[in-house]
């Protein structure tokens, strides 16, 4: 036996795949759980792979393992000696092409303050194995092309009542009178990143589901005790996910249980372990009183994405991490269509382009620019990203663009015919789709594997004599940090033409109609249309029908016509969007702060309209976020930029004070009554009611007779209203902020996840000490830097929201999260990685600015230990 260590973390490339020499059929688990020290026997049936031309894959077995003590191995059950022991692999020799291997591994779960591998949670055992975790348990094939089918035995004392795993349980029993053991098993081969054990004693809520041929599948939910109240959400939003994969994709769930553990320990939102998916305790727990109208509809989503993903994930899954997308891409797609058949389209479009407006456009133009399927990974956590997984989902919504909804259903079946049981590539997913649709992607394949993100400059023309229009558009493609040569992509392109009075045009060229998506896939391309008898208003990117950036010479005018008169209410919102940026650029370079009037009169109609649709009226009414605004600046004007977006409100909150007083009396009238009421009506008036009332903080001053009413408000039992009044009162900085602050955190002390919305409110908080007031809640009895959900909660909102004092010339700021992110270097690198964004694009600030973040990335590079995690992210932004 030979011990070797390796420092410095080195890149994967996705050039350099291979199939493994090896590969791992059936595992057999038993865990003894013990805090810190678990013991782990695996017992594998190892088998050596072919190439396709039927010719041995030479080389040896090779083994991940990470903090893991090696008690034994063993070759067909012979003791083995010969092994070579690396920082972060087991190499093993053998001349035999099948054989059986045993290795016992001892861990400690409670130390493990990673949250990866298996870990203790609020006491209870817990994994996260995706992406690379299960090489924290026991030395194995820690890919996701190796699939195995897993039996699982969990020996553990009885103060652990429910012993869970994957698949369906298959035996069960005492051990003398304190211990007891569970074994499980999973018919259905998967990678080992889809295991999952959860050891606890919790309530559980138990319902069934009877499938679309008739088979009675039981459903289980495990909560902590004493939350049982809040989690009928979570299962009825399972059954609606269960039906609406039957109705939409004709996909059946495939085991006799499936389970849903809620801890409050976790890294990420949820975890699609086969039948076994282990969520934060945030993404499924919620009751009227401590969580929010936008909860309700995160909870639904997030439990729709992991089931949604027992097919596209589990039954087929990624050949290598860099086919990320494969999975995450077309589920976030299968997801946002579930929540837009259950809820509103409109409002569902809207959420999800201000993820890419706000973060993926950003994240773009960073240094951490990579394609959806990247090239080149140091740490795989880092690519959990919203490209891959938010611009992947842009990336199949064009798709069922080019093919439409028929070809992609035919495509979606093709897919598990030829691939179930495998790990596949995008390629491969994209192959499908042109052999069932005879439609040629090979263009559309280069959204693959380019980065960056398209910008289409757009010019029009009217003939009146002719009554004719022209369109030209041209793509351009900027160099990205990764990439500094780029093609030409296949961009589906859609347009509607409205005419003076609102009425939609038809697309007509030489009496043959014109489909509304053009295919742009040259550099430039013009398009004709006649029949025109006047020049008429073009929508263009329609729906926002390819991720993209748009340029193109709207007046206010043409804008406004837009909001009042579109056939899509997404494209009304993304006029009102553009209209307002237009605004507050010009203001910023001009130096005048006066918002048009057309804007302010443009608003009032909304507010006022008795017969739009209340969500829809609420995001009409609300300002560009900073990111989106900072996505159209080379170097962003932090200053002006906060300053023109801050007097825009307070322009806005001043013309229109009585409008909005009016509306949200009117709309509070009945909210006593509909406190518990989920209705997409009772949520609208929540939204535009608490749209109403930012706007009436922001004069900063509130009436006696309007606090009466907020009072009121905040009484009741809607946790919707209630934080939109303390918000209220918290940004007006009224008298009253303090002592609502004291009441909150008073009458929810014990409930977490409520007090992370009061840990919220307060790194929101516009005080000039705001970085020394956060450094004294580190010392709250809820704060717990170990714990995600509150780190986040408190440095991640004020980091991405607060950005007045984030950006304050003085740096304090940017020290605040520096100083977080070397405490989590050491206690959980991943939740640091994830936390380091608002540092990553710094070389797009002014000059000081870029003095003050490269000082503190620079702290970052020359801690001890900086994990791979960090490194990746810190090493780009400086290179």
């Amino acid at each position: 036996m030979s011990s070797l260590n390796i420092q410095t973390p080195k890149a994967k490339f996705l050039k350099d795949y291979a199939k493994p020499a090896f590969s791992i059929t059936d595992i057999y688990l038993e865990f003894d759980l013990d805090d810190t020290q678990t013991q782990v026997r695996a017992t594998s049936k190892v088998k050596r792979n072919y190439c396709e031309n039927k010719s041995v894959i030479q080389g040896d077995l090779i083994l991940d393992g990470i903090d893991l003590e090696l008690l034994s191995v063993e070759i067909d059950g012979q003791q083995l000696s010969d092994y070579q022991l690396l920082k972060e692999q087991l190499v093993l020799k053998s001349d035999k092409d099948e054989f059986e291997l045993t290795i016992i591994t001892k861990i400690s779960p409670a130390t493990n303050s990673s949250l990866e591998g298996l870990y203790l949670s609020d006491g209870a055992y817990c994994t996260q194995c995706e992406a690379e975790g299960f090489r924290k348990i026991t030395y194995y094939q820690d890919r996701p092309d190796v699939l195995a089918t897993f039996t699982v035995k969990i020996i553990a004392d009885k103060k652990y009542p429910h012993l869970l795993s994957n698949g369906n349980k298959i035996e069960q029993g005492d051990i003398g009178i304190d211990r007891h053991y569970t074994v499980w098993q999973d018919p259905f081969k998967k990678p080992c990143y889809l295991f999952a054990l959860v050891a606890g004693d919790f309530d559980v809520l138990r319902d069934t589901y009877t499938t679309m041929s008739g088979r009675e599948v039981d459903l289980a939910l495990f909560v902590d005790k004493g939350n049982l109240d809040k989690a009928p959400h979570a299962i009825e939003s399972l059954k609606k996910s269960m039906k609406w994969d039957e109705d939409t994709f004709g996909l059946e769930y495939d085991l006799d249980i499936y389970m849903i553990v809620a801890v409050d320990f976790f890294n990420m939102g949820a975890m699609e372990n086969k039948g076994l998916n282990v969520f934060n305790s945030k993404c499924v727990l919620a009751n009227q009183q401590t969580a929010t109208d936008s909860d309700y509809h995160m909870i639904e989503s997030i439990i729709g994405h992991e089931y949604f993903h027992n097919w596209t994930g589990n039954r087929v899954t990624c050949r290598d991490w860099f086919q990320l997308s494969l999975k995450e891409g077309l589920t976030v797609f299968r997801d946002q269509e579930f929540s837009s058949d259950l809820g509103s389209r409109a409002i569902n479009r809207i959420a999800a382009v201000k993820a890419m407006r706000t973060h993926q456009f950003s994240e773009d133009a960073g240094p951490m620019a990579h394609p959806i399927r990247p090239e080149k990974v140091i740490e795989m956590n880092n690519f959990y990203t919203v490209t891959v997984y938010n611009k992947g989902a842009e990336v199949i919504r064009m798709m069922h663009t080019l093919l439409g909804k028929e070809n992609f259903r035919k495509g979606m079946d093709l897919y598990f015919q030829r691939h179930d049981g495998q790990a596949v590539t995008c390629d491969d997913f994209v192959n499908v789709m042109m052999a069932a649709s005879n439609i040629d992607l090979t263009q559309f394949k280069t959204w693959y594997s380019q980065s960056g993100t398209p910008k289409l400059i757009v010019s029009e023309s009217y003939n009146a004599k002719k009554s004719q229009y022209q369109l030209e558009i041209k793509q351009v493609h900027t160099a990205t940090t990764d990439q500094a040569i780029k093609q030409n992509l296949h961009i589906p392109f859609a347009i509607e033409f409205l005419d003076s009075s609102g009425k939609t045009l038809p697309l007509t060229y030489k009496n043959k109609k014109i489909n509304k998506v053009l295919n742009i896939t040259d550099e430039q391309h013009t398009f004709y249309f006649d029949s025109l008898k006047e020049k008429p208003t073009v929508i263009l990117l329609e729906d926002f029908s390819a991720p993209c950036q748009l340029e193109f010479e709207y007046s206010d005018k043409q804008l406004c016509h837009i909001v009042r008169h579109a056939s899509s209410d997404f494209s009304r919102w993304d006029a009102q969007q553009i209209l307002i940026t237009n605004n507050i650029k010009r203001a910023v370079e001009n130096n005048d702060m006066t918002l048009e009037s057309s804007v302010i009169e443009l608003i009032k109609d909304i507010i006022e309209d008795g017969t739009i649709d209340l969500e829809l009226a609420a995001q009409l009414i609300k300002l560009p976020s900073f990111d989106t605004l900072s996505s159209d600046y080379e170097q962003v004007p932090v200053d002006e930029l906060i300053k023109v977006s801050e007097s825009f409100e307070k322009q806005i909150a001043d013309a229109l004070s009585q409008q909005f007083i009016t509306r949200y009396k009117a709309l509070s009238k009945k909210s006593e009554s509909e406190c518990l009421d989920l209705s997409a009506t009772v949520v609208g008036k929540r939204a535009l009611k608490n749209a109403c009332l930012f706007y009436l903080a922001k004069q900063n001053k509130l009436d006696l007779n309007l606090i009466l009413i907020l009072k009121k408000q905040y009484a009741l039992e809607n946790m919707t209203d209630a934080l939109a009044v303390l918000s209220a009162v918290v940004h007006a900085d009224h008298v009253l902020s303090n002592e609502m602050l004291d009441s909150f955190e008073s009458k929810w002390s014990k409930n977490a996840l409520v007090m992370d919305k009061w840990f919220a409110l307060k790194a929101m908080q516009d005080r000039s000490d705001i970085t020394s007031h956060l450094e004294t809640l580190y010392q709250h009895d809820h704060f717990d830097y170990a714990n995600p959900n509150r780190v986040r909660a408190l440095v991640g909102n004020f980091s991405h929201f607060n950005l007045k004092h984030f950006h304050n010339i003085d740096g304090s700021g940017y020290k605040l999260l520096t100083d977080i992110l070397i405490k989590l270097n050491d206690i959980n690198p991943q939740n640091a990685s994830r936390m380091i964004t608002p540092l990553m694009s710094w070389k797009k600030l002014d000059i000081n600015r870029q003095l003050l973040i490269k000082k503190q990335l620079q702290r970052l590079e020359n801690i001890e230990n900086l994990s791979p995690d960090l490194y990746e992210k810190v090493s780009k932004a400086l290179n």
